[in-house]
């Protein structure tokens, strides 16, 4: 496959500075969110996303890469890569999937963009500054969707035609006597560049929304909010994981790993970045689990945190073989305009039933489809599942045998014929009484919930939908895991809670504002921290979430706009469109070495080095070295990368030091000293305590008597100086080396970056071998 100019949204991680005046966590919608209104009001913003960027084409599109993309966190361990876009949550009640990746679940989700029924913000769970000033709210509405452009599909104009789904859909409405409409979704349905300088394609109808859109027609947050804050200048940053939250000398500092450096192979420290204020979008569970994880470590938060966790009531179900096609498989790697028929968006409609007397009665229905990348697998799994959990709503002789039929062609034929061409995939929220509790166990958050899929809304959805499909003719199949073998476990992909809104601690962990309470009690709040996202939601909201989390990420910021003094303006500037890129090949790895450092010592490295060690003044560091660009790294007489990771020298701080402008060269010649070639390692290093220091380092390798290779190539001598540069005194100097257990994990950690498969990337870490071999060869050969 053929590497394609791309967008590209993130900067690389060694452009990251150690302070920001804001650092945002998270880049769903609350974490998008805050970054782009906050850039707007011209603080300098840096946004922290976990998982890889993903760009229209880059989604999984058979059954093999959405293999490579899945990740599982199970209750002793997790399998799978850290980064992997779908990502599921297995617990003893409740399973939970969320998406992971610059755009977070949005990337993932079926773009439905509703509110919810007025009375959800009567309930007093919300604090009352909510349920006093609902104008408030409804502004954050109107400015998400002024952001997010939702639109109906527009059935029978330009081009898009009747789908058989929809179809189905009102068929099912006029027999539950209930209304069947067109829900707005985060979709465009033309091409154009949009209002930010993304290009986007009309919606293709392809049906694969939540396996990520190839086309460039869903409005996620990758499509208007992240872009719209790097156009105000904001950095965003990817493969980066939050750990834990501080707060020291009235900064907070936000720890976090490098997901793809491999750091975690030398039991190196985490990194820091400093920041005035911390935005955490994290998502329900990833907010609640960095704020337990800093509550463990001594961060005074509410007893509420971690509680009020809710599925939103999801129910997942679908009609089985009925009597109508309703092409509600996915493309997957098929194109469009071929043999397959349009799917349409993943939710087109909604039957609406929440005009009910209470609330808590009321629900929607909403036509879903099957992505094409499980295609393969289907036939097998739903003919199983049908045997042993279906409702066959129609039974005779001559039904019976035209199903038998299409299941057999099914079979034959695959997923889009038969029986599963005619399977409709149905999508609901509800009510539940949001009593979940999350907790952390084993560096990863679970969630507890006894007998949530025993609540009696989940049963009356459940006969609503078995209703639904016998007036499409087919087989009931709930939800596999809400039976009665399983305990009637629950699977959602709308959690909401954990970092509620309440009154005072007592209540929530947050204020209405998004302000995290500083303590078990009272109202006394951690100034610069708050919580922007689904993790405030109280209660369930009895629809798809994403327009009240948004539109309550919008009425934070302009609170904080208005605590701050700060201005956000909403129009739109002309922009330029979106650049569009091909990354070069690059290569990384990530070495550690240690030593011996002293502040006694300012002349003589090996003199330093001894006394180091008769004081027990130890030196290491971790650091991952980073080239984006193989070629102009090897051809250029400097042969530069970049660097980023820790040094711990107690000598002069007791937590590790972070590096930033980390610059690495490769075999670059002493002009002082004919024939000697150097590796030179530059950093500025910075404390907790805000010091700041300068590493200057080198090994020398040239061919002087007995064999020194091993020992040039592994010895480094190290200056460090007060302050930022070498212009700073002295603050002693030593030796590092690299162990052979190190150095045999730091072979492992070697890979090339923004290659387009297994030949270039054999090619790239080729071409570094030979440079490095051939160098050493000429040196000492």
């Amino acid at each position: 496959m053929e590497k394609q100019p791309k967008a590209c949204l993130s900067s690389p991680i060694t452009d990251m500075q150690p302070e920001y005046e804001v650092v945002v966590i998270g880049s769903g919608y609350g974490g998008s969110i805050a970054a782009s209104r906050l850039a707007r009001a011209g603080k300098k913003v840096c946004l922290l996303e976990r998982g890889k960027e993903f760009q229209p084409g880059d989604f999984p599109e058979d059954q093999a890469q959405a293999a490579k993309e899945m990740q599982f966190n199970l209750p002793q361990q997790h399998l799978g890569s850290k980064t992997a876009l779908y990502e599921f949550h297995m617990n003893k009640d409740i399973n939970v999937f969320v998406g992971c990746g610059l755009g977070g679940t949005s990337l993932v989700n079926a773009n439905v963009c509703i509110e919810p029924d007025k009375r959800v913000f009567n309930d007093e769970v919300w604090p009352r500054e909510i349920r006093n000033d609902l104008d408030s709210v409804a502004r954050g509405v109107q400015r998400a969707r002024e952001m997010l452009r939702p639109e109906c599909y527009p059935e029978g104009k330009n081009g898009y035609p009747v789908l058989p789904k929809t179809e189905a859909m009102k068929v099912a409405a006029s027999a539950l006597h209930e209304k069947f409409s067109f829900v707005p979704i985060n979709v465009s349905f033309h091409t154009h560049i949009n209002h930010v300088g993304v290009s986007q394609h009309k919606c293709d109808l392809c049906g694969d929304c939540v396996t990520g859109c190839n086309y460039g027609a869903k409005n996620t947050t990758l499509m208007n909010y992240l872009p719209d804050a790097i156009n105000h200048r904001a950095q965003i940053f990817t493969e980066v994981a939050v750990q834990y939250l501080e707060k020291v000398n009235n900064k907070w500092l936000v720890y976090y790993c490098l997901q793809n450096a491999e750091r975690e192979k030398f039991d190196a420290p985490f990194l820091f970045v400093k920041a005035d204020m911390v935005v955490l979008g994290a998502g329900s569970l990833g907010s609640t689990e960095i704020l337990l994880k800093s509550k463990e470590r001594g961060l005074a938060l509410s007893p509420m945190l971690g509680k009020r966790f809710t599925g939103n009531g999801d129910v997942l179900g679908f009609g089985f073989n009925n009597d109508c096609v309703i092409n509600g498989i996915g493309y997957g790697k098929n194109k469009p305009g071929g043999k397959i028929k349009a799917v349409g968006p993943c939710i087109g409609g909604v039957i609406d039933l929440r005009g009910k007397e209470k609330l808590e009665d009321g629900f929607v229905i909403e036509d879903g489809s099957i992505p094409g990348a499980l295609a393969g697998v289907l036939p097998g799994a739903f003919i199983s599942f049908a045997r042993l959990l279906g409702k066959d709503t129609d039974k005779n002789l001559k039904d019976f045998l035209v199903e038998k039929f299409r299941k057999i062609k099914a079979v034959i034929m695959g997923a889009y014929s038969g029986a599963l061409n005619n399977t409709l995939t149905y999508l609901v929220m509800s009510h539940d009484d949001a009593n979940g509790t999350m907790r952390v166990e084993g560096d990863r958050i679970r969630v507890d919930w006894p007998e949530v899929g025993k609540q009696p809304i989940f049963k009356t959805v459940n006969n609503k939908l078995q209703e639904a499909t016998k007036a499409l003719g087919g087989t009931y199949l709930t939800n596999p895991s809400w039976s009665k073998a399983l305990n009637f476990d629950l699977v959602t992909v709308h959690p909401l809670g954990g970092c509620v809104m309440g009154e005072s601690a007592e209540k929530g962990v947050v204020n209405h504002a998004g302000q995290v309470y500083a303590g078990e009690q009272g109202t006394e709040l951690h100034p610069g921290l708050y919580v922007l996202d689904g993790a405030i939601i109280p209660r369930s909201v009895g629809v798809n979430p994403l327009l009240t989390i948004s539109a309550l990420a919008e009425r934070c910021c302009e609170l904080i706009a208005q605590d701050y003094k700060l201005t956000i303006p909403y129009h739109f500037p002309a922009v330029s469109p979106q650049e569009q890129m091909i990354k070069p090949v690059g290569i990384q790895f990530t070495e550690k070495m240690t030593g011996y450092f002293s502040t006694r010592e300012k002349q003589d490295y090996t003199h330093a080095f001894e006394l180091g060690q008769q004081t027990d003044s130890p030196c290491e560091f971790t650091l991952t070295i980073i080239s984006d660009n193989l070629q102009r790294m090897l051809l250029s007489d400097r042969h530069e990368a970049k660097m980023v990771g820790t040094v711990t020298v107690p000598a002069l701080s007791k937590n590790p030091l972070v590096v930033s402008e980390g610059i690495f060269n490769l075999f670059e010649e002493d002009q002082l000293a004919g024939g000697v070639l150097k590796m030179n390692y530059n950093m500025k290093l910075h404390a907790v305590d805000g010091q700041k220091f300068y590493f200057n380092g080198y090994k020398e390798v040239y061919d002087n008597p007995g064999f020194d290779l091993w020992t040039d190539t592994s010895t480094l001598f190290i200056t460090i100086y007060e302050g930022s540069d070498k212009k700073g005194p002295v603050a002693g100097k030593g030796i590092l080396k690299i162990q052979p257990k190190d150095f045999a994990a730091q072979i492992t950690t070697m890979k090339a970056l923004n290659t387009a498969n297994p030949l270039e990337t054999a090619q790239a870490l080729k071409d570094f071998g030979l440079f490095f071999t051939k160098s050493l060869y000429q040196q000492y050969a």
